[in-house]
């Protein structure tokens, strides 16, 4: 209910724009009765384009009428009867207008209520100023756009008020010119008459038609000026309506676009479509007002011609204003849901486009189909160029065409794409090295439609954000490094779709901090130690001072074409690496500041030499896409008095889906302290697993657990004392051979402490696995039959 109480403060145009929000679709009345309950709700949760969520939204509807009615049930006595009878009147009418369409009910809420919100922000924010708090930026442009729009209302309620004049002065011209013809008819029946009698007449007429014909002259004179006033003020006007729709269009939307792009890299993409569509409508009401101004203009000179250059200068004034409604409807056929930039071929995918013009030029009375089609970077430049007039396709989209549907509670004309799917994709030679996953399409999505009774023809155009086509997962990693480096390198207005080749350290450091940010759903990025550790792996440095890289530059070729020194993987293929498994297993521990991760082997060893044995930390694995490792230090059981730091043989995405990382933390008792000192119960006891309860049926769950044997202590059971353990360590048969390699007594290299499986130091394989098979195995299996 607090943001009702805010919106009946709002004052003057906010309070106008607020009350433009309620109508028959949804009475003001249902909002102010019902603030507390509507407010409460969960709208946002129901996504409006599935239709699944249908029942959700059914649900939602029938609880506010059930709300409504018992509100007017409530209400007694004499003042209360009315409103009785008129909430039980709204109950009905909204079960009736959405019981077919309930997602449109909850569209129309969610409207409001951001709607709203808006306006009490930009409310708020404008009484900071003026309290003399520094006005933040946004609401400064926002001001800005307010007041021009306000001048431009009333630049055309002037032009109004003097074509009226005009019409009325022409009006009264017409009147007085027939009257000199009546005259003049008049003198040229005198000849009938004695000449006496025609001689007096006949000077008397002449006389009127003198003082008519002076006054004709003089108001010809007085209405060129006046249509050459006229036609000065809409050439300003129209100077006026092209700046704004310049600083909307130009600036204020490529600013939205651009934000919906970083948004695919994680980016926060804010609303403001809504602010958008409100601003754009304006522009047309505006646009389309004055263009009636000049028709009526030049229907005035058709009507009565004079000498002069109104011909022209209207003719002028007519291209021009056409001119500019049409950028205005081209430019707002915008693309509100994109299309995902990393298209499997035979999935289904949506995408929604959207008019920001179309409720206020009528548009929905006819509404137009769209069509998409797939188009290369060739194809792209070539209709941006208008070299193309007909959309030549590059693969083929099933079920590619929607009509736009109008939502009368939003305002908003729209077409959502829900079932679409690319069944073939045609490429293009490619150019050198580029691979498959480097290769960019784009889908176009077209319109035709009409204005103002078919006088004005549109056939507009939009293109999405850069695609790449695959055709099996594997290939989505090196797809997803092309997406990123376009989204947060294109330049605004590019050719399609052109981008650095390199770009400054500093730069490619915010786009991954936002990538990695996005996954973990939290704001613990990338700090600054992080940058330095991915810097030293990118151009194969050992400096540790933040400013020696930031001048240096990194290729699209250092990010993801060639492979790092020493590995078969490429910069991104090892950093997507660790997103992909911070996301999948370890999100909460690295929020909970659990994981340093971004720590080479030699820091690992610097910072644990200085800790008591038992501390330990985590640290992604350099030798493994997507592994992590546990570094602890020890002392040495073969060298009593010497401490080592040992490394477990990287965890991977499957070993996390056997067992998670907290229990095969709880598993290994040698572990004490997660480092620089914090107890590692204290850190990770929340995210154990229960005990397994006692036998069911007779029946014993075993139970999976990791021990590393040089490091093995005894475990006391757990309560309940019946379950029976596998202990796990390094058996194929068990889980990946690669779980735990640590046996601190061996001295060969697949031992190392530095926990990188490396044979290429040591003995072949073959004695490899002949000295393993001599070990007793540490797994254990046993079972208790009832």
């Amino acid at each position: 209910m607090a943001m009702w109480i805010q919106a009946q403060q709002l004052q003057g145009e906010a309070l106008h724009q607020m009350q433009a929000l309620y109508g028959q679709h949804f009475p003001i009345e249902v909002r102010h009765y019902l603030a507390q309950w509507i407010e409460s709700q969960l709208w946002d949760s129901v996504e409006l384009d599935n239709p699944a969520e249908e029942t959700k939204a059914k649900h939602l509807l029938d609880n506010l009428v059930t709300e409504l009615q018992r509100k007017a049930q409530l209400q007694g006595g004499e003042d209360g009867f009315l409103l009785k009878i008129k909430l039980g009147h709204y109950a009905s009418q909204l079960k009736s207008t959405y019981d077919r369409c309930p997602l449109e009910l909850v569209r129309c809420i969610k409207h409001i209520l951001h709607s709203e919100q808006r306006l009490v922000q930009e409310a708020t924010n404008a009484s900071c100023g003026t309290g003399g708090q520094a006005m933040d930026t946004l609401s400064q442009r926002h001001q800005q756009i307010n007041q021009a729009f306000e001048e431009l209302r009333l630049a055309t309620q002037e032009t109004e008020n003097e074509l009226r004049k005009l019409q009325h002065s022409q009006e009264y011209f017409i009147i007085q010119y027939q009257e000199n013809l009546r005259i003049q008819a008049q003198l040229s029946s005198l000849s009938s008459l004695p000449p006496a009698e025609r001689t007096q007449r006949e000077t008397t007429l002449q006389s009127k038609r003198a003082t008519v014909e002076a006054w004709l002259t003089r108001e010809a004179s007085t209405l060129q000026k006046y249509r050459l006033n006229l036609s000065e003020q809409h050439q300003k006007t129209l100077g006026l309506l092209r700046k704004q729709q310049t600083l909307i269009l130009d600036e204020e939307l490529i600013q939205w676009k651009r934000r919906q792009q970083l948004a695919g890299n994680g980016g926060p993409h804010e609303g403001g479509l809504d602010v958008l569509q409100s601003w754009c409508e304006k522009l047309a009401d505006l646009i389309w007002q004055n263009r009636q101004q000049i028709r009526r203009c030049e229907h005035l000179t058709q009507q009565l011609p004079l000498p002069g250059p109104m011909e022209e200068l209207l003719s002028k004034l007519n291209s021009d204003i056409t001119d500019i409604i049409s950028a205005l409807v081209t430019s707002t056929f915008i693309i509100e849901k994109q299309p995902p930039q990393v298209l499997k071929t035979q999935t289904k995918f949506a995408a929604t486009v959207r008019l920001l013009v179309g409720g206020k030029l009528n548009v929905h009375m006819n509404p137009p189909q769209v069509k998409a089609v797939i188009v290369s970077e060739q194809q792209a430049k070539a209709l941006l160029k208008n070299e193309s007039t007909h959309s030549e396709s590059s693969g083929e989209i099933l079920n590619n065409n929607c009509v736009m549907e109008y939502h009368q509670a939003t305002g908003t004309l729209s077409a959502h794409f829900r079932n679409m799917s690319l069944k073939r994709i045609k490429r293009s030679d490619r150019r050198g090295a580029e691979s498959v996953t480097e290769e960019k399409f784009t889908v176009l999505f077209e319109s035709q439609f009409s204005v103002g009774g078919n006088e004005l023809v549109f056939h507009v155009k939009t293109l999405s954000l850069p695609v790449v086509v695959i055709v099996h997962g594997s290939q989505d990693n090196n797809a997803t490094a092309t997406v990123l480096w376009d989204n947060a390198f294109a330049e605004p207005g590019r050719v399609p779709f052109i981008v650095p080749d390199k770009v400054l350290w500093p730069q490619l450091c915010e786009a991954l901090d936002m990538k990695y940010k996005a996954e973990m759903h939290s704001g613990r990025g990338l700090s600054e130690d992080n940058l330095v550790f991915l810097a030293q792996k990118a151009f194969t440095s050992s400096s540790n001072n933040p400013e020696d890289y930031h001048n240096m530059t990194i290729s699209w070729a250092q990010f993801n074409r060639e492979s790092l020194p020493g590995r078969n993987f490429t910069f991104w293929q090892w950093f997507d690496g660790v997103v992909e498994l911070m996301k999948k297993h370890l999100k909460p521990h690295w929020n909970d500041g659990a994981i340093l991760g971004f720590v080479n082997k030699q820091q690992a060893q610097d910072m644990l030499l200085s800790k008591p044995n038992g501390t330990f930390l985590l640290r992604f694995s350099d030798s493994e896409i997507g592994g992590i490792t546990i570094a602890w230090v020890a002392e040495n059981p073969n060298k009593p008095g010497e401490r080592l730091v040992w490394n477990l043989l990287p965890y991977t995405t499957k070993d996390f889906s056997i067992r998670s990382l907290a229990d095969r933390i709880s598993d290994l008792n040698h572990l004490l302290f997660l480092y620089p000192d914090r107890p590692k119960d204290e850190v990770f006891a929340k995210y154990y697993t229960p005990p397994l309860s006692k036998a069911v049926d007779g029946y014993v769950k075993p139970q999976i657990k990791q021990v590393v044997p040089e490091f093995t202590t005894p475990n006391p059971e757990p309560s309940g004392g019946t379950s029976t353990f596998m202990d796990q360590t390094a058996s194929p048969s068990v889980s990946h051979p690669n779980n735990f390699g640590v046996y601190p007594s061996m001295s060969d290299s697949m031992l190392d402490p530095d926990g990188d499986f490396d044979l290429e130091d040591t003995m072949d394989v073959a004695r490899h696995v002949e000295e393993l098979l001599r070990r007793p195995l540490a797994n254990q299996w046993s079972s208790q039959q009832s």
